[in-house]
Parts: C-alpha cells; structure tokens; sequence
C-alpha cells in the first residue's frame, strides 16, 4: 500500500504498527491522524526524516550574536520549529524582532540586522566649530574649537555614548580676550628757553579688537595731545572696550627737564630781577645798587643753552669822590665824577620803591589850578 512520510515523527505514533521500519501505512486511522500536516504518498515504502535535519539556512547577523534553541533539543540549530534569540554588540541597536522562528517554507520569520547607534547632530558654536573622528555615530569623537579671539566654554571633547547622547555639554565661543592697545614710547621734551613748559605731541593709539574687530569706546586719563606739560613725569593712559565689555589698557609717560644754570644771588647792597623761574635756560636776570653804591660787573645776565650764565658777576661798591682837589684839573675831574655818580645812582621806573615814592609825592602834591588860586 500507499506510505506516507512526515518530518513530524521519528516513530509511529502509539497503537500505529507498520511492516517497514521508519514508515507510516497509510490506513483509514493514520489518514485522519494525519489530517492537517505536511505528508506526501509514494508507492514504495519510505523512511520518515529524523526532526534534526536543517531545514532554514543557518541565520547570522553582523554585529550581533544569536541564541537558537530546536524544538526537540537536536544537534543542528535550523530545523523546523527552532527558536533563535538575537542581541546586538554595544553600540549597535536591533532592527527587527528580536526572535524569528524557522518555518515551514524553510525561512526565518523576520529579517534582521545590527544598525549602528546614532547620536543626535550636534549644534555648531557660534563663533567656532567641530570637527568628528567619525560623524555622530557610536564611540565617535567630536572636538569643539573657537574662532580667533574666543575662548571654549565647556568640554573641548565630546562623544557619542552607547545611549545615543552625547557625553558632557555643549560647549560655546565666547569672549573674553581684552581688545589689544599700543601706546606710544616715553616722550622727553626739554622746556622752551625762558619757559618751564614743553608742547608735547602724539599720535592718538588705535586699539584692536582679535574677536569682532569692534571697540566701543575709548577714554584717555591724561592731558590730550598737543597740551603743554610743566616739569616733572606725567602718565598717560588709555582704554579701550570692545562689546563683550572686556577692556584693554597701555600707559606712557611724558617727561619734561627744564635746563637750568646755577642760581645766582643778589649782590651785597644790590637787588636782583630774574625772569621765568629765574635760572632755567633763557631766564634773564638784571642786577641794581642801592643809593651811594655803583654796580660793577654785569647789569644782566642770561642762563645759556650750555647752562652757564653769561656776562660777569656783579659786585655793588661805595661811591668815593676824591675831596682833596687842589689843581683845576683835579676840580674839573671831581665835577665829571659826581656827574657820572649822579647819573648812575638815579633811580629808573623799574626800580619799585622808586616808582612808589613817586607815586606817593604825586599823590600829595597839590594841583597846578590850587597853586594858581593860592597865589
């Protein structure tokens, strides 16, 4: 008779005998057993297949590894009816059901496939950037840099973690370099001759900003240039903002020397008048003798550029008349020397007690009308 096989049974069922070992007859009991499974009949006597023979290709998945179990516990893990697990490696994510089971048309019941984890895209700084060893996938590192002039806020390196985010802060540019000013060198000025100040000039310094180039404001401490300075040192300061409200600041100083000869003194029963500061470079000083006393020596002196006085110092001596004249000649020369002694010893407009005395004889004496009347 007729025999059917099936890979469903490795021995008959219970209270089913067959001549042939490994065979299953076909009767009118074993045809309603059968009902519903996979079977074919042939005329010749077949062999049942044993349920440990593959059935589905052998399933392998990259980047992951794969648990299978057979229905019966048999050797090979792709016959019918086996189980097979699927976990990706770190760093990888399942695509797919993470259990396929072999079926009946020798194939698995889904298709899957180990994808590699993702991370979001990460934001561009402003002012600054990044660069990746390898995109945004897993493990992928990503070094943040700045613009010129800006310095990174935050982690400089960054990477993609095996829960799709991103391992620290995102970092940003900002700035806090102070914009850059360059001062002019020390400026030395000697004083003017019969001054005690210099005119000092400069070029008014340019800052610059190494973020934006943009300054907003700059603000001098000091006199500005083309002023005259008086002796001494003098600092002089600027500052600069940029619009991060960072300053920059340079300072210089201005020196001003007045030349200056050595101080002269007045002479004894004389007085003495100095212009400007007396003996700076250019200053004049003129020398006068009190009444019965004739200056010899200089009536002026000048402090020179090689800061020496000029002239001769000047000395205040008693006037003599020689009394004992016994000839006309001597008579005539004691008239020309009190003469000469009158004329010297006459006080000038320059002299100030001169000028008060005048004032005051003036003042008390009366009017040419008064006189007139009075007479």
């Amino acid at each position: 008779p007729p025999y059917a096989t099936s890979s469903l049974f490795s021995s008959p069922p219970s209270g089913l005998k067959s001549k042939h070992p490994g065979t299953l007859p076909l009767e009118k009991g074993v045809v309603s057993y059968l009902k519903g499974m996979s079977f074919s009949i042939s005329p010749f006597p077949l062999f049942l297949l044993p349920v440990d023979i593959p059935w589905c290709s052998p399933i392998k998945v990259k980047y992951g590894d794969v648990y299978c179990r057979a229905p019966q516990g048999g050797y090979y893990k792709t016959t019918l009816g086996t189980r097979c697990d699927i976990r990706c490696q770190k760093g990888y994510e399942l695509q797919g059901s993470p259990q396929v089971i072999c079926q009946s048309n020798k194939r698995w019941s889904d298709k899957v496939i180990c994808k590699q984890k993702r991370c979001p895209t990460l934001a561009m700084p402003v002012n600054g950037g990044f660069k990746c060893v390898d995109g945004a996938y897993f493990n992928s590192q990503c070094e943040y840099y700045c613009s010129p002039g800006y310095t990174l806020k935050g982690e400089r390196t960054v990477r993609c973690m095996d829960n799709k985010a991103w391992s620290g802060q995102p970092a940003t540019c900002v700035d806090l370099e102070p914009p850059r000013i360059k001062c002019p060198s020390v400026k030395e000025r000697i004083a003017e001759p019969n001054k005690l100040t210099a005119r000092v000039s400069w070029e008014t310094p340019e800052g610059r900003d190494t973020a934006d180039g943009i300054l907003t404001d700059v603000i001098l401490k000091g006199p500005p240039p083309g002023s005259h300075f008086p002796e001494g040192d003098h600092k002089i300061q600027y500052t600069v903002y940029d619009r991060a409200e960072n300053k920059g600041t340079c300072k210089f100083r201005v020196k001003v020397r007045v030349r200056r000869c050595g101080k002269l003194h007045a002479p004894e029963n004389g007085y003495m008048k100095c212009s400007s500061d007396g003996d700076n470079y250019g200053a004049v000083c003129e020398f006068s003798c009190v009444g019965g006393y004739e200056l010899q020596g200089s009536s002026a002196r000048v402090c020179q550029s090689n800061l020496a006085w000029s002239g001769a110092e000047p000395t205040c001596t008693a006037m003599n008349v020689n009394v004992g004249v016994r000839t006309a000649a001597a008579l005539l020369d004691q008239f020309y020397e009190k003469r000469r002694l009158f004329i010297v010893s006459t006080p000038t407009a320059r002299n100030l007690l001169y000028r008060l005395q005048l004032g005051l004889l003036q003042g008390a004496s009366p009017a040419p009308t008064e006189l007139l009347r009075g007479g």
